[in-house]
């Protein structure tokens, strides 16, 4: 055993221990169904734990197995995901509950190159179903974790990257390597939680305080180092409510990129020096086939994403006689602007709906 293994092993109880005292009582937790574990873990990214409890616990009675949700439509399952954001994870989740059942007879399978042979499956969410539904010994790195052991071990370098990021998924795999791994690696998420937390610490009650490189060094919340921030594209977007007899046309992206296999109104990019609202006119056409005598401004506002800042400009339009002929999307319906809510819509859709319901 080396020095930092013996480290480590020193760590493992007062750690456990914290977390049997302290832990928070979240549903999936008494669950060992590898299905619940893998839905609660999926959401839990890029989301909120207070907001990931209700819809899992509703998630779960819409689609209470793999089977259930391998059976399910992608419009079902972005409907029941709707608001959540990120719906990549929907899309990947409803891909890999397909392959689950049609591969290994819906059962979750327990072999880690399977589990991370799944869409979207990554090398955390794998080390979490595996560890928290199996008991093997997979560890996790998410940004709880990160921040823990980067402090605990002072670690310099960007944490999502290279030779600091192994670094760290190596510190992770030494303190599963003892002990009940799925209990480890949640004492580990919910210490960095918290307690370790980005901002003001609670040095003081953390059970590790006194083995913590960071906080010897007088400044734990040097580390991690922060990473380069990707550049920001501003976007310019025209969104048009066509309205027929009381409903608006929303049209479904195809089930890839951005608000892939979302429902939207139809939406397109202004040209250089073109008028918003001939922009509205042009992208209705262009998008739908119908093209509106003229649109009114129902609603502007800015939309901030990881890698994009979308200023949308909501128009209001009655839609001319005529059939439909979608350019981009692959599906349409026509809905009431107060349905969006119940809807696969982005927040940025629901946004502009709300809006044509409040104008009527």
């Amino acid at each position: 055993m080396t020095d930092a293994d013996e480290e480590i092993a020193a760590l493992r109880e007062p750690l456990v221990a914290w977390y049997r005292a302290n832990r928070r009582p979240l549903p999936w937790r008494s669950s060992s169904d590898p299905y619940a574990i893998w839905v609660s873990e999926v959401m839990a990214q890029q989301t909120r734990i207070e907001v990931v409890v209700p819809r899992w616990e509703r998630w779960l009675h819409r689609f209470p197995t793999v089977d259930a949700l391998a059976g399910a439509s992608l419009d079902d399952v972005l409907e029941e995901w709707a608001g959540l954001g990120y719906y990549a994870r929907a899309r990947n989740l409803h891909a890999a509950a397909r392959e689950v059942a049609a591969s290994y007879g819906g059962r979750v399978p327990d072999e880690p190159e399977a589990v991370r042979a799944l869409p979207g499956v990554g090398r955390y969410t794998a080390g979490a179903i595996l560890s928290f539904a199996f008991g093997r010994r997979a560890p996790i790195l998410d940004g709880n974790v990160t921040r823990l052991l980067a402090r605990l071990f002072r670690v310099d370098g960007d944490a999502k990257r290279g030779a600091t990021r192994e670094t760290l998924w190596s510190l992770a795999g030494r303190f599963v390597a003892d002990g009940e791994p799925g209990e480890v690696n949640q004492a580990l998420m919910e210490l960095g939680a918290l307690v370790c937390t980005p901002r003001n610490p609670a040095c003081p009650e953390c059970p590790l305080a006194r083995s913590c490189a960071a906080r010897r060094a007088g400044d734990p919340t040097r580390y991690p180092a922060p990473s380069r921030r990707a550049k920001v594209t501003a976007v310019e977007q025209v969104a048009v409510a066509l309205r027929r007899r009381g409903k608006v046309l929303l049209a479904r992206r195809p089930p890839r990129g951005l608000w892939g296999g979302l429902l939207e109104l139809p939406t397109g990019e202004p040209r250089a020096g073109e008028a918003l609202d001939e922009a509205a006119r042009r992208v209705a056409g262009e998008r739908t086939g119908l093209v509106p005598v003229a649109a009114r401004p129902s609603l502007r506002f800015t939309h901030v994403l990881s890698h994009r800042r979308v200023t949308f400009h909501g128009f209001v339009a009655d839609a001319p006689a005529g059939r439909v002929r979608l350019a981009g999307y692959d599906a349409h319906r026509w809905a009431r602007p107060d349905e969006a809510a119940a809807l696969g819509v982005s927040r940025a859709t629901a946004r502009l709906m709300a809006a044509v319901a409040n104008s009527h």
